[in-house]
């Protein structure tokens, strides 16, 4: 890329974050991602540098170990010609989400991250000519607590996604529960994922997006988003997913197209094309693989039916890697916050150990490899607490990245076969002084879901048995 030869006329509003904006080029595959910042906020040209730099080093010296160099895509910080930066922002400003814009892009420092865009085949330099999609999917923590340090049962029982939905539909955020749980897609068994993915595309809230060429054709920012209109997406997805049965338009044509991207995206998230590396973490699953909250569950059970077997995840494959990272929250956020004020006690008593700590990096093969550290007795240490709320930190990385899946037709064989690339985007260390807000909203969640949805149903199998000992079991000829 040639700095000094910006044109902002050649890039666009690509989308933006809580704590970034990225523009993407029109002719080229690859994306500028700026820092955003409060107004009243403004850090020094340094500090940004710094902090970019940051973010590229963790991705390579930590998150590409963990889940492969073919998935994980650093990128690196560039220089801007100032005028450009303050051109750009005036040209993308009525194209962001108002919910958005209560933060500024940083046009001081010049600093930008320059990455591959990941809505485009990675095999390609240039934007092709032939039609390319792409799904993304922020599939959340895949796994229930399974800590002794956990005091409220609930939590070993419903998976923490589906207990958020409850307050965020209480507070306005959605408009609706969502049926996707994370672990019926962890599972590995095709027929819970399939029910996952159908569940995400009809409440696509902020876990799925789907582009073609680029451009955003399906998922919602916020809760004021239009519903979600499968006939339409359905209309841009049969260039790629031609119904075998012929039917080129309909309901049934709608419903074929679908149940076919659902399957190609379930195929690719069961791929290993990673297959000489497992990972460097070994973390067996403990603890239940079904979540009580999960509609495929209770469908099931209300049916009489068991829950299909955990077929369990192909090692290789992107998804048992993210799991694997998740898990590195060994002690959930109950047993991990008493550690958090540990180190936080040692820090007032010595604050210039701060750098030594490497709390704010530097994120190095040293920092790495103190995460390898699997060991749950609490010996007392700063050095224990320290590297339990890394490893937390790591942890909550993984549980809130997001998995950019790029599809293209390609004729071989003389079939129709379609091309792609996997890629993970989204992979800040998340911050050291988030931790408190942690583990307030943890008990929010958990105390709002314990008092309304379980106290409710509790309620109605009360009465459902109230004075109904004899029971007459009545047959009907299916």
């Amino acid at each position: 890329m040639d700095e000094g030869k910006m044109d902002e006329n050649e890039w666009g509003y690509h989308g933006e974050g809580n704590k970034s904006l990225v523009v993407a080029h029109a002719q080229r595959c690859v994306v500028l991602r700026f820092l955003k910042f409060p107004p009243n906020r403004k850090k020094t040209s340094e500090e940004i540098l710094q902090h970019l730099q940051n973010i590229v080093d963790f991705s390579k010296n930590v998150m590409k170990e963990f889940l492969g160099e073919n998935y994980v895509h650093c990128g690196e910080v560039v220089q801007l010609p100032l005028e450009f930066v303050k051109q750009l922002c005036l040209k993308i400003q009525c194209e962001r989400p108002e919910s958005r814009c209560d933060k500024d892009l940083d046009t001081l420092s010049g600093y930008a991250m320059c990455l591959p865009n990941l809505t485009r085949l990675q095999t390609y330099h240039f934007a092709e000519h032939r039609p390319i999609l792409c799904v993304e999917i922020k599939p959340k923590c895949g796994f229930i607590p399974f800590s002794s340090d956990v005091t409220h049962e609930m939590k070993h029982k419903v998976c923490r996604y589906c207990m958020h939905q409850h307050l965020k539909v209480a507070t306005g955020k959605w408009k609706k529960i969502s049926k996707y749980c994370p672990l019926d897609l962890y599972s590995g068994n095709k027929q819970r994922m399939h029910f996952a993915l159908k569940s995400m595309l009809q409440e696509a809230q902020n876990n799925l997006r789907i582009f073609k060429n680029g451009e955003l054709i399906y998922g919602c920012g916020d809760a004021r988003s239009p519903v979600a209109d499968w006939k339409e997406l359905a209309h841009h997805l049969k260039p790629f997913f031609f119904p075998s049965n012929g039917l080129s338009s309909g309901s049934h044509c709608t419903k074929a197209v679908i149940r076919e991207l659902v399957r190609v995206i379930t195929r690719v998230l069961l791929s290993s094309p990673d297959k000489g590396r497992v990972g460097a973490l070994r973390l067996g699953l403990q603890g239940p693989r079904v979540c009580e909250a999960s509609p495929f569950s209770r469908s099931l059970h209300h049916q009489g039916k068991n829950t299909p077997e955990h077929s369990g995840l192909p090692k290789g494959c992107l998804l048992y890697k993210t799991l694997q990272v998740q898990m590195l929250d060994l002690l959930d956020i109950e047993g991990l916050y008493p550690l958090y004020n540990r180190v936080e006690r040692y820090l007032e008593e010595f604050p210039e150990e701060r750098k030594t700590l490497q709390i704010d990096g530097p994120y190095d093969e040293v920092f790495y490899q103190k995460l390898l550290d699997l060991s749950t007795e609490d010996d007392g240490t700063v050095a224990f607490a320290l590297t339990k709320v890394q490893q937390y930190r790591v942890a909550m990385t993984a549980k809130d990245c997001s998995i950019m899946i790029a599809l293209s037709p390609c004729l071989q064989d003389s079939r129709s076969r379609l091309a792609f690339s996997v890629s993970v985007l989204d992979l800040d260390l998340k911050p050291y002084e988030s931790i408190p807000h942690q583990y307030k909203l943890d008990s929010k969640i958990v105390n709002y879901y314990s008092k309304t949805v379980h106290a409710k149903d509790d309620t109605v199998r009360s009465t459902r048995f109230k004075e109904r000992e004899d029971c007459t079991l009545v047959l009907h000829k299916v």
